[in-house]
C-alpha cells in the first residue's frame, strides 16, 4: 500500500502572524492581537498618533517625566548606579528625559530598550547615541518576558540597581488577569530593591477618551486598518481596508476603550496560504485592541499582588495620567 501524500502548507502558514490570524479570525467574535499593529508602517503611524492634539496620553506623561525625572532616578537608584530597561520601548521618544537624569546622577548609564520592532529600536539607538554619548544603548528585539530574560543573561553589575520602565500606559492593553501576569513576570526577573516605573492612563471624561482613539484627522483609523494591509502583504490575503470602518468604543463595565474594524457590508476574504475563507456580515467587527483606564486603587492592587511596594507616584494637575515608582519586595 502506498503512503497517502498530504498537501503541505507553505512555511509562512506556521509563522506567528499566520497563527494569530488563524486563531483570532476564526473565533466568534473575531479578534486580532494589537502586536500586529507594529510593523514599520504601523510604528510610524503610532508615533504620529502621539503628536495629535486629541491624544493627550504621550504629552501628559512627558510633562510628568520632565518635571520629576531627577526625583524618579534618585529614588530608584538609592545612592547606587542605575541601569535602565524599557519594555515596549518603540523609538524611546520620552526616555531621554530619564536618561538625562541618570547621566546627571552617575555620569554614564546603560539602557536596554526591549521591543518587537527592530526598526524602531535601531532608530532609538541611532538617535540616543548621537545625542547622548554617555548612554550605552543595548537593544533587545523580543517580547517583554523574553527580553527581560535576555537582559538578565547580559550580566549587568548586580552591585547597581535596575529601573524597569513600563510607560505609555502599555499595561492597559492587557486584561486585568494578563496585566497581573506581565507584572509578575517582570518581578521574577528583578532583585529586591530594583524598581518599576509604571505609567497608567486614568479614568476620565468619556468624550475625551473617545476622541483620543478616533481623531479628526483619521490617523488612528489608518493605524487600525494597517493591520489588514500587513496581513495582505505577509499572508497574501485580499482584505480591502476601504470596506472596513474604524470604531472606538467606551466599555463602561470593563473600564476600557475598545478599537474595532467594522465590515461595512457582507463580504468574503481569502487568506490563501492558510486555505482560509473568512465571511463577514454587515456590521460584524474585528476587535483589535483594548486600552484599559485605571484608578489608584486598581493600580495599587496590581502592584501589590505582583510583588511590588509603592514608593512614590506623580500625576499631572488634571489627574489624567499617573506614573508610579514601585520597588521589588
Amino acid at each position: 500500500m502506498s503512503a497517502i501524500s498530504l498537501p503541505r502548507l507553505p512555511a509562512i502558514a506556521s509563522s506567528a502572524i499566520a497563527m494569530e490570524v488563524l486563531n483570532g479570525l476564526t473565533e466568534c467574535p473575531k479578534t486580532l492581537s494589537p502586536w500586529l499593529f507594529y510593523d514599520q508602517a504601523g510604528s510610524r503611524l503610532f508615533e504620529a498618533i502621539t503628536e495629535l492634539p486629541e491624544y493627550y496620553v504621550t504629552r501628559t506623561e512627558r510633562q510628568i517625566l520632565a518635571k520629576h525625572a531627577a526625583e524618579i532616578v534618585a529614588a530608584a537608584a538609592g545612592g547606587r548606579d542605575l541601569s535602565i530597561i524599557e519594555l515596549g520601548a518603540g523609538t524611546a521618544t520620552k526616555t531621554g528625559l530619564l536618561l538625562d537624569a541618570a547621566v546627571a546622577h552617575q555620569g554614564t548609564v546603560i539602557y536596554y530598550p526591549i521591543d518587537v520592532s527592530e526598526t524602531a529600536l535601531e532608530e532609538a539607538r541611532t538617535r540616543l547615541e548621537s545625542e547622548m554619548p554617555e548612554v550605552t544603548v543595548e537593544p533587545i528585539v523580543a517580547d517583554y518576558t523574553e527580553g527581560m530574560r535576555q537582559n538578565n543573561a547580559a550580566g549587568i553589575d548586580r552591585a547597581g540597581r535596575r529601573l524597569v520602565l513600563y510607560i505609555g500606559s502599555s499595561i492597559g492593553n492587557f486584561s486585568p488577569a494578563d496585566a497581573l501576569e506581565v507584572l509578575r513576570g517582570v518581578r521574577a526577573q528583578l532583585s529586591p530593591g530594583d524598581s518599576l516605573l509604571l505609567g497608567t492612563d486614568m479614568v476620565k471624561d468619556t468624550e475625551m477618551l473617545l476622541a483620543a482613539y478616533d481623531d479628526a484627522a483619521g490617523v488612528t483609523a489608518k493605524f487600525n486598518k494597517n493591520v489588514l494591509v500587513r496581513i495582505n502583504r505577509e499572508l497574501d490575503a485580499n482584505f480591502n481596508p476601504y470596506l472596513f470602518r474604524h470604531q472606538a468604543r467606551w466599555n463602561e463595565q470593563h473600564s476600557r476603550i475598545e478599537m474595532h474594524l467594522e465590515s461595512v457590508l457582507a463580504q468574503k476574504v481569502a487568506v490563501r496560504p492558510l486555505d482560509l475563507e473568512l465571511r463577514f456580515s454587515r456590521g460584524e467587527t474585528i476587535h483589535t485592541e483594548n486600552s484599559y483606564k485605571f484608578t489608584d486603587e486598581r493600580v495599587l492592587g496590581l502592584l501589590t499582588r505582583a510583588g511590588f511596594k509603592l514608593r512614590q507616584q506623580w500625576s499631572d494637575d488634571q489627574q489624567w495620567f499617573t506614573v508610579y515608582l514601585a520597588v521589588a519586595n
